[in-house]
Parts: C-alpha cells; structure tokens; sequence
C-alpha cells in the first residue's frame, strides 16, 4: 500500500536515507533486529522488538505521516507505506 503524497519508491529512497545518514550510528549497536519505524517528514522514529508496536506509537504521534520501517541491521526486511506493511525478499 502507497502513501498519497510519496510512491513507495520515495519512501523507501527518504527513510533508507534517513537512517544512513541520521540513525545508523546511534541505534543499530544496541537495537540489533529491533524493527525501526521512521517517519520520512519529520524524521521522527519509534523502535520496538514488535512491529506493530513500533507502528501504533509512530501513528499515534502523525496519523497522516509517511512511514518507513525495517528491521534494524538486516537488508532483507522492510515496510513502506502509511501503514506497515512487511515486505521480505
């Protein structure tokens, strides 16, 4: 599922590129596997051991917001859209 505003190409292109750039350092040492959900507007982000945990608090803070999730130090697993949506490859 797509967002209104983003494809799930921009999406994923922003929160791929806000973690690099902004989280990487501070979370992954200590957040192995955790699932990290981050909002591609704000930069805002909620990370939990349980998807849906993460989610529910992330669009709990921007209803409306464009979101990009994926599990913290694996490349195989992510989710795009204004609802989390597991993706695996």
């Amino acid at each position: 599922m797509g967002h209104p505003r983003f494809s799930k190409e921009e999406i994923s292109s922003r929160g791929r590129a806000i973690y690099e750039q902004n989280l990487r350092e501070q979370v992954e040492a200590n957040n192995l596997d955790k699932f990290l959900i981050i909002d591609i507007e704000t930069g805002d982000y909620e990370i939990d051991t349980d998807d849906f945990a993460a989610s529910d608090r992330a669009h709990q803070k921007h209803p409306n917001g464009a979101f990009y999730g994926m599990r913290i130090g694996r490349r195989t697993s992510g989710t795009i859209g204004p609802f989390v949506v597991r993706l695996t490859s």
